[in-house]
């Protein structure tokens, strides 16, 4: 069976092999740039928004429905994600990332050219659709092209785009709209887009498929609106909408009724979206579960940081996302450390493991942290876990793709990313909450009628209106902000423990492609295609 997989894995990424070996390491390489563009581009994307909405809601209007440019976005994105996997599955990967690529582009130019919000929020909504595909896309041909065991080493890449997009993200997108104006905050991604669209085009060589199987329209729809209605809990509840509110209960009881029903459809169905046999996989249950807590721990992290750094520690708000070189630096040493490790020797328990426990470790020092803590203090405790994160963020996706056969590589991928989104979501509204109640709290403790007049609309206050506090309020303030990351923090040390359980359970399983066995196995003719380590 391992063989039969290894088979398989090299047939679909040798696309080129047997015609010409010698042009495979080129291709190899300008497939790879293609894909990190591409996966750039997803990630960037919202970061660079987020600098620019002060000018464009000055230009276009429509402050109430601010929060509608980013939540369209990422509903779109959370809600095709599933389907955008399956559909690589069954029709072939190339054609399903090139759409996805175009309909991003597409939906990029049209924000551009938004003349009102309501424009701007149709048309981002667009633009998620296609960067729902994108991230699957990018995890999906990486594991055709790539065996398990040599993967590793090209996991660095990935966490060094992931730190590339957080720290120049908020660069980019003020530098841009200062200069530019903020039409270009979308316009930039057109040219980088042709690029990656174009490299893809000529150079990635993968079967065409065409499957029998029909589409589960039924099971997307009901996924799209389990997914949709979730998602909209975590973002409305407790801002827009009370939590106990009729509103939110509605949400609930449509999310769980759909989602109940989708795993109803999913016995059924020819071709599930997301089929439930992959769950048998104790491994891949087990990186669900792992994903969806670093999510829920990372972008916590990275909401609350650099609020923390800029209400207590005074840190500039500029270049917010140098704040968070501590941490994005030391994932990405980990990540690459993590990588080269897995490669040489085959093993990867270990790294959800450690993950994990630095994860908890560091989570709970940030939630010591205090209004005398100095940078070089935070620093350090971001940099533990910075890590921890360091050592599960690729290694979730290597191992969920190890675990399931070649045909469902999509939908794994795709299953993977959604629930890493999905913790993402629950982890900024649960610690969110958390954190905005401790802030009232606090300031109403400690300024009384005035403290709690300040916080009313929001305890997250910009540098403008923190210095027009007076000392006493402004003083409670950074009390109450370094009481609210700690209780939040805290959460996040005791939710990260789930993740250290869950890592205990993992069997290590031998990674495909691993050792001479798997080549010997897979049949002679498929040796002629040069493995991605000797072809770099």
């Amino acid at each position: 069976m391992a063989g039969t997989e290894t088979a398989e894995a090299d047939n679909r990424g040798g696309g080129d092999s047997d015609s010409g070996g010698a042009k495979q390491p080129r291709s190899v390489r300008v497939v790879l740039l293609a894909l990190m563009i591409a996966m750039l581009l997803a990630m960037l994307d919202n970061m660079i928004i987020g600098t620019a909405m002060p000018t464009i809601v000055g230009e276009l209007g429509g402050l109430e429905h601010l929060a509608w440019v980013v939540t369209a976005y990422t509903l779109a994105t959370a809600a095709s994600t599933p389907i955008w996997g399956k559909l690589g599955d069954m029709y072939g990967r190339k054609g399903a990332f090139m759409t996805s690529i175009v309909i991003f582009l597409i939906g990029s130019a049209l924000s551009g050219m938004a003349q009102d919000m309501g424009q701007l929020i149709g048309f981002r909504a667009i633009q998620g659709l296609g960067a729902g595909g994108l991230m699957v896309g990018v995890m999906a041909i990486i594991g055709d092209l790539i065996p398990p065991r040599e993967r590793g080493k090209y996991q660095g890449m990935m966490a060094g785009v992931m730190a590339l997009a957080m720290i120049a993200g908020p660069l980019v997108g003020g530098s841009i709209t200062d200069h530019w104006g903020w039409r270009w905050s979308f316009y930039i991604n057109l040219p980088l887009g042709v690029i990656a669209l174009i490299a893809v085009s000529a150079v990635l060589h993968l079967p065409k498929k065409r499957s029998r199987g029909r589409i589960d329209y039924l099971g997307a729809a009901l996924l799209t609106v389990g997914i949709t209605s979730i998602v909209l809990v975590t973002t409305w509840g407790g801002t827009e909408y009370a939590w106990g509110s009729a509103m939110i209960m509605e949400l609930i009881g449509i999310g769980v009724a759909a989602l109940v029903g989708f795993l109803f459809v999913q016995t059924r169905a020819a071709e599930p979206v997301m089929p439930l046999h992959i769950f048998r996989s104790r491994n891949f249950s087990l990186m669900s579960i792992i994903g969806f807590i670093t999510g829920f721990v990372m972008f916590g992290a990275v909401l609350f940081l650099p609020l923390y750094q800029q209400s207590v520690q005074g840190a500039s708000a500029t270049n917010s996302g140098l704040l968070l070189l501590p941490m994005l630096g030391a994932m990405l040493a980990t990540s690459m450390v993590a990588g080269r490790v897995t490669t040489a020797s085959g093993r990867y328990k270990v790294f959800p493991i450690v993950g994990s426990a630095l994860m908890t470790v560091g989570l709970f020092l940030l939630a010591q942290m205090d209004t005398e803590t100095t940078r070089l203090t935070s620093g350090l405790y971001m940099a533990v876990v910075g890590a921890g994160m360091g050592c599960l963020m690729q290694i979730t996706m290597l191992v969920a793709q190890n675990s399931v056969e070649m045909k469902d590589m999509g939908v794994a991928s795709s299953s993977t990313t959604l629930f890493r989104t999905l913790g993402s979501s629950f982890g900024v509204a649960i610690m969110g909450a958390l954190f905005n109640n401790r802030v009232q709290d606090v300031m109403t403790e400690r300024a009384g009628a005035l403290g709690s007049k300040v916080t009313e609309k929001s305890a997250q206050l910009d540098a403008a209106s923190l210095a027009k506090l007076p000392d006493a309020a402004r003083e409670a303030y950074q009390h109450a902000v370094s009481a609210g990351t700690h209780s939040a923090f805290l959460l996040g040390s005791v939710v990260a423990v789930v993740a250290l359980a869950a890592a205990v359970f993992v069997k290590e399983v031998p990674l495909r492609g691993a050792g001479p066995k798997s080549a010997e196995d897979a049949g002679g003719p498929v040796d002629a295609k040069p493995t991605v380590a000797e072809a770099v």
